[in-house]
């Protein structure tokens, strides 16, 4: 009788929770969210989280706030985030590096397996290798025997030590076969400088970065590091065509902490798919060669694992050190 007793009481409190929940996400939001974006303003996840932001506040009637935490690789942002209320009033807007920093940190302050939730990935963003216009190659074939020929001749500028650019100079190096030499910059922007000025002979870069030098002739895009062209340069051709399955972008997502009851993470979900289908979002990165995704929580979450594990193979393969 008793068991009974506790079933019928289990039942209702498992029903009134649930209708919460539910009435939780149907009122959400009711108050302005913070979506953290733990690099500076200006960047590409930045730039993503600002075009998000614009529409949520359209659709869901609240501020979404951007607050920019940059600092020690994304750490200190996606920190913030993963010890806030999982309450879907502080949300995170991180790229690859999310996956890259549990393989080259040896001490982390939180498990961005455990401690964030994957919401939707928003865009795919490959990467193009280019290299500075002295140097005398017009395609890949013609790099790859400059560098066979010149072994650490060649030198490779980066955003840094275990960033995006600098994991795909390891993978390039591991594919083809050849050795040059790494120069990790404090970012992006010094590391397409050292390039435009003629101080390193190549990179590995985003769209957002190397598509406006690419255009002013400034640069010359040998590849993209993507399995398809990238619709941005259709006629730059994919390292993947001489080096098959070579494939190496930064990608952009949404995230939250963990915790937060599933009605809200479909709802978010939804926001994303959504946004990235309005006109003016989908124009604005495909312009600055991002390529807009929008995926369901379990597809990212799946996703974000794979990425876990393939650049934790190759950061033990290549020895790669943060300083």
């Amino acid at each position: 009788m008793c068991n009974i007793l506790f079933l019928k009481m289990l039942a209702v409190f498992i029903i009134c929770y649930l209708n919460i929940a539910n009435a939780s996400a149907q009122n959400y939001p009711n108050k302005t969210v913070r979506v953290i974006v733990p690099t500076a303003p200006g960047g590409g996840a930045d730039m993503q989280a600002r075009l998000l932001a614009k529409v949520f506040q359209e659709s869901m009637g609240q501020q979404f706030l951007i607050d920019n935490r940059p600092g020690a690789s994304g750490i200190i942002g996606a920190d913030y985030v993963a010890k806030s209320a999982a309450d879907g009033y502080t949300l995170l807007v991180s790229t690859s590096y999310l996956a890259t920093n549990i393989s080259l940190f040896t001490k982390m302050p939180f498990d961005a397996l455990k401690d964030l939730i994957p919401i939707s990935q928003i865009s795919y963003a490959p990467q193009f290798l280019i290299v500075h216009p002295s140097l005398p190659v017009k395609t890949l074939n013609e790099f790859i025997r400059l560098a066979k020929n010149n072994p650490n001749l060649l030198n490779a500028g980066s955003s840094g030590n275990g960033s995006a650019n600098h994991l795909a100079v390891e993978m390039l190096q591991q594919a083809a076969g050849i050795k040059c030499t790494h120069v990790p910059y404090k970012s992006g922007a010094p590391a397409i400088t050292a390039l435009v000025s003629g101080e390193v002979a190549f990179t590995f870069t985003g769209g957002v970065t190397a598509l406006p030098f690419i255009r002013m002739n400034k640069v010359r895009a040998l590849a993209v590091s993507s399995l398809t062209p990238s619709a941005a340069m259709p006629t730059v051709p994919t390292i993947h065509s001489v080096y098959p399955g070579f494939e190496s972008s930064n990608w952009y997502g949404l995230f939250a902490p963990t915790g937060l009851n599933s009605n809200l993470i479909n709802k978010l979900s939804n926001e994303v798919q959504k946004a990235l289908k309005v006109k003016d979002v989908h124009a604005n990165l495909m312009r600055e060669g991002a390529e807009p995704v929008g995926s369901t929580s379990q597809i990212f979450t799946s996703y974000f694992r794979q990425e876990v594990e393939r650049y934790a193979r190759l950061i033990k393969s290549a020895n790669v050190k943060i300083d």
